[in-house]
């Protein structure tokens, strides 16, 4: 009799071994899901907040464009006259502090339609625009190497949003 009993349970043991071990690695699958989730939620996020500018510096064909010489700084916003490449005449147009060059100096612009907001043209402002994308890339790197466990990836984004980041600092 004491035979049988050790066997249901050794069985019994196994059995429960077994659903810890199972309870676990979905626990470990869910943990993944969650942090791939956040990683890509952070991803978009920096995407649609890169593209709400980023599609005026990229895609200025059709646009009003021209140049604005700086004329003052207030808050987060610099202001100046604006000379078309052609159409109306000289206005007065603003464009993000970050964006700006120093007082005096002129710049190419591209109008955003209907306002009298600029947003930088060519190189420096493209990567410009970029910068919340390379802010969510670094992000999200964080997310990958600790949530995820996955290291080689994480680099890769890290590195990634920090040229962007410094091309960016280099353009401006």
């Amino acid at each position: 009799m004491p035979r049988s009993s050790t066997r249901t349970s050794s069985v019994k043991r196994s059995r429960s071994r077994r659903a810890g071990e199972s309870a676990y690695g979905a626990l470990l699958v869910a943990r993944t899901g969650v942090m791939g989730l956040l990683a890509l939620l952070l991803l978009v996020a920096g995407v649609w907040t890169s593209w709400s500018t980023a599609q005026y510096a990229m895609l200025a064909k059709g646009r009003e464009r021209g140049s604005m010489t700086v004329a003052s700084c207030a808050g987060e916003r610099c202001t100046g006259p604006f000379v078309p490449e052609e159409g109306q005449g000289p206005r007065k147009v603003s464009i993000a502090e970050a964006a700006a060059p120093d007082k005096g100096e002129r710049v190419e612009v591209v109008l955003k339609p209907g306002s009298s907001h600029a947003v930088r043209s060519g190189t420096a402002g493209v990567l410009h625009a970029w910068v919340p994308f390379a802010g969510s890339l670094l992000l999200a790197a964080l997310v990958v190497a600790g949530g995820m466990r996955m290291r080689r990836t994480a680099w890769v984004m890290g590195l990634l949003g920090a040229v962007l980041l410094g091309a960016a600092f280099a353009a401006m």
